[in-house]
C-alpha cells in the first residue's frame, strides 16, 4: 500500500477541513439519539438526553458549515476526497449524520426536521452521482470495503427517520434494498477476510459492518416487525461478542482517526436493544449497560479526533484535500 506524501496545511479558514471529523461526530449524534430513546423507555432524567442532543446538533451544524465553506471555495475537492479511504468514510458519515440530526430535530422543529431529511436524501443521490464514477476510475478504489456500508447502505438511517415522521411507506421502500445491499457487502467482505490478511491500521473499519445490523433492526422495530428486530438484536449481540473477543487484534495498530468507526455502530446497537426492550423486557439491562459503555467510548474518541482537527494534525494525517 502506497501513501501520498503529507502536504502542509495552507493559510486560510476552513481550507482543509478533513472529512475524518465526521465518523466520531456521527457516533455522537447516534449516542444522543440512543439516550433519547432510553430516556423515554426507562424513565431516565431528561436533562442528559437534552444536553447531548443540543451539543451533538450544534457540533453537526458547525462541522457541516465548515466543510461546506471548503467545498464552496473549490468544489473539485469533493472528487479528490473520494479517492482516499478516509475521505470516503468521512463523507459517508457526514451524509448519515444528516439523517440522525433530522431525527433529533423532530420533536423540536418538525418542519425543519423533515426538510433536513429530504435535503440529506437529495445530497446522498448527488454523492452517488459523483462517487461512483470517481471510484470506478481510481485504481483499487472499486474494491468492496466496510466503508461501502456508509456510502451505499447509509439511507437505512433515513428510513428510521422516515418511520419516526410517520412515512411508513418510504421506510419500508428503503428497508428492503438497503438490506439486500448490506447483505451483498457482508458476503463479499467475509470472502475477502477469509482470503487475505487485513492490515492492522484498517482493522477498526471492520466495526462498520455492525452498523447496518443495528439500523435494519431499528427500522424493523419502528415498523412493528418485532420478530425481525429481535433477530437482528441477537445478530448484533453476536457481532459485538466477536469484536470483544478480537478487540486486541482490532486495535493492534494503536489510536488513529479510523477509530471513529467504533462509535456509531455501538450507539446504534444501544438504540436497537433499547427499542427491542419495549416488547422483550429481558433486553433492558443489556441496553442500559451498552448505552453507558458506548458513552465511554464515543465521547473520548470524538474529543481526540476533534482535538487533532483543531491542531491541524488531522488534516495532514488523513491527507485531506485542500481548497
Amino acid at each position: 500500500m502506497r501513501f501520498a506524501p503529507a502536504r502542509p496545511n495552507p493559510a486560510g479558514l476552513w481550507r482543509r477541513v478533513p472529512p475524518a471529523i465526521f465518523p466520531p461526530l456521527l457516533g455522537a449524534l447516534g449516542l444522543a439519539l440512543a439516550w433519547r430513546g432510553a430516556t423515554a423507555q426507562f424513565g431516565l432524567p431528561q436533562g442528559v438526553s437534552g444536553i447531548m442532543t443540543g451539543m451533538a446538533v450544534a457540533a453537526c451544524g458547525f462541522a457541516v458549515l465548515a466543510y461546506a465553506a471548503k467545498l464552496a471555495r473549490r468544489p473539485a475537492v469533493l472528487a479528490e476526497e473520494l479517492r482516499t479511504l478516509p475521505g470516503r468514510a468521512g463523507l459517508g458519515a457526514a451524509l448519515v449524520g444528516i439523517y440522525v440530526a433530522a431525527q433529533l430535530l423532530g420533536p423540536h422543529a418538525p418542519g425543519l426536521a423533515r426538510a433536513v431529511l429530504i435535503g440529506g436524501m437529495a445530497a446522498h443521490l448527488a454523492f452517488w452521482a459523483v462517487a461512483i464514477p470517481v471510484m470506478a476510475r481510481t485504481p483499487g478504489q472499486g474494491r468492496v470495503s466496510p466503508v461501502w456500508q456508509l456510502n451505499f447502505v447509509g439511507p437505512i438511517v433515513a428510513a428510521q427517520a422516515a418511520a419516526g415522521f410517520g412515512w411508513m411507506g418510504l421506510a419500508q421502500a428503503l428497508w428492503w434494498p438497503m438490506a439486500a445491499f448490506a447483505g451483498f457487502i457482508w458476503i463479499v467482505s467475509l470472502r475477502q477476510a477469509a482470503a487475505e490478511r487485513v492490515p492492522a491500521p484498517l482493522r477498526p473499519l471492520l466495526m462498520i459492518h455492525l452498523a447496518p445490523i443495528a439500523m435494519l433492526g431499528n427500522v424493523a422495530a419502528a415498523l412493528g416487525w418485532q420478530g425481525v428486530a429481535l433477530g437482528l438484536a441477537w445478530a448484533a449481540a453476536a457481532a459485538l461478542a466477536l469484536a470483544a473477543l478480537r478487540l486486541r487484534w482490532l486495535v493492534e495498530a494503536g489510536f488513529s482517526p479510523l477509530w471513529g468507526a467504533f462509535t456509531f455502530p455501538l450507539a446504534a446497537t444501544a438504540g436497537l436493544w433499547t427499542a427491542v426492550s419495549g416488547f422483550a423486557p429481558g433486553w433492558a439491562l443489556a441496553a442500559q449497560a451498552l448505552l453507558v459503555a458506548a458513552s465511554l467510548v464515543v465521547l473520548p474518541i470524538l474529543f481526540r479526533v476533534w482535538r487533532a482537527w483543531a491542531s491541524g494534525g488531522l488534516a495532514m494525517k488523513t491527507n485531506a484535500a485542500i481548497a
